[in-house]
């Protein structure tokens, strides 16, 4: 018997097995990889947003004590991380309202490994996967995992969390719980996030949040291959919140000044799940070639899509829009209407959609143009969860035994976004507390 059994080694998995094991708690922590880290691996960067007013302003469909806990919780998440050991830098502006830090994941990572390798009681347990979790009258008691070596072995557990990752690596459950085109999406992020830790709470009775929650994600070069994670950050195009996004019908359709992370949702709800971005030379120098979040590298993001086969150009003049390529797909002239009645609009001050942020016509050639389509990072829907990461049933009641955090759960974020890394690392800290407050009482 373990006091935190823990099925998932991300950010959400590592932070709870790391602080229930500083408290003197009993721990197992499996993964069904060969490494821990996950996603998270790839991120370096801890950001969420400043105040409750600010979180409620931007994410207003959200489960208020959910997205408030990730705001009132952000400060001492951080200053645990540090007392790891673990490098986070000052805090600096992310998008038009967040803040954030960047923080050395590897190193938490290694550090989680270690701690808990050395741990009187704890245990790591890489290459094991979750076959089923232990129900006895409605209370979750731990898990049957498949070890590596093919075997199976029973941990019995007073809390287990559920920490896998979210679903957005299974095509059918994006499909399902998304959208229909969001069976195709590109992934970027980890692979092994499939679904697992919702189907596993699913089993025990957990209630799940409402489809359409939406996913974050960013919109990418269409055409290349993507065989590394790491490719997808190099080839993302934040900047689209500065230019013009028109769908196959040659039309804008949303206001793309709201952020790169929430236009993958509006385009996926299109006649075919992929856009022209098109911005002049003035959004190319201002934005796309300086950095996106304070203290990161710049690329020239074009150049290298272009060498890689992505199906872009650059255009002198408005004019030669018209011409576009007839086996692009895109209607040339209406390309070009649209683009001319951007501009018109931007000058008179209304542009439809609406400009939030940025209603600077474009006006300086030369004007490039590049298709992109939506990728999905992780999944908003999930598991029901309580403020402090307990599973909740249909009724709304608790499940015994049961907690969750990360992209398992669902109700942080709808349709908005604010920090993935930091909700993880929130949730991950709250749940190890709910386990060693009850396992308290229970000694």
């Amino acid at each position: 018997m373990v006091d935190l059994l823990v099925l998932g080694a991300g950010m959400a998995g590592c932070a709870a097995a790391v602080r229930a094991a500083q408290q003197g708690a009993s721990v197992l922590l499996a993964e069904k990889t060969a490494g821990v880290g996950g996603s998270a691996a790839y991120a370096g960067f801890l950001w969420s947003a400043p105040t409750a007013e600010i979180m409620l302003r931007e994410n207003p469909d959200a489960d208020p004590a959910l997205s408030l806990r990730l705001v009132e919780d952000y400060d001492r998440s951080v200053e645990w991380l540090r007392g790891l050991g673990v490098e986070v830098g000052p805090a600096v502006q992310v998008l038009s309202f967040g803040r954030g830090r960047a923080f050395d994941s590897a190193s938490f990572f290694l550090t989680a490994e270690r701690a808990l390798r050395d741990a009187p009681g704890c245990e790591l347990l890489l290459g094991a996967r979750t076959e089923r979790l232990l129900i006895e009258h409605g209370a979750v008691l731990g898990a049957v995992l498949r070890c590596a070596d093919g075997g199976l072995r029973e941990v019995r557990a007073r809390w287990t969390l559920v920490a896998t990752g979210g679903f957005g690596g299974d095509p059918d459950l994006r499909a399902e719980l998304i959208h229909p085109h969001a069976r195709d999406l590109p992934l970027r992020a980890n692979r092994g996030s499939n679904g697992d830790g919702l189907r596993l709470a699913q089993s025990a009775g957990a209630a799940s949040s409402p489809r359409g929650a939406g996913f974050y994600g960013h919109l990418i070069p269409s055409r290349i291959a993507y065989d590394d994670p790491l490719g997808f950050v190099s080839l993302t195009f934040y900047h689209s919140e500065h230019g013009v996004l028109l769908n196959l019908d040659g039309r804008r359709f949303v206001d793309e000044t709201v952020g790169d992370h929430i236009s993958p949702m509006h385009l996926l709800e299109q006649r075919e799940p992929r856009a022209l971005l098109i911005y002049d030379q003035h959004v190319h120098e201002a934005w796309m070639m300086q950095p996106y979040v304070e203290g990161t590298e710049t690329v020239d993001k074009f150049r290298l899509a272009y060498r890689q086969g992505a199906r872009c150009a650059v255009a002198e003049d408005l004019e030669e829009f018209a011409a576009l390529p007839e086996d692009w797909g895109y209607p040339g002239e209406a390309v070009l209407a649209s683009l001319q009645s951007f501009n018109e609009q931007c000058q008179a001050g209304r542009p439809d959609p609406d400009r939030r942020h940025d209603g600077r016509p474009l006006t300086e050639p030369p004007y490039y143009v590049i298709e992109v389509v939506p990728a999905i990072t992780f999944s908003f829907g999930g598991v029901r969860i309580d403020a402090g990461a307990r599973v909740l049933d249909e009724r709304g009641v608790a499940i015994p035994g049961l907690i969750a955090a990360g992209a398992d759960t669902g109700g942080v974020f709808v349709r908005a976004y604010a920090g993935g890394i930091a909700n993880a690392l929130v949730f991950g800290l709250r749940a190890a507390d709910t386990a060693l407050e009850r396992a308290a009482v229970q000694v």
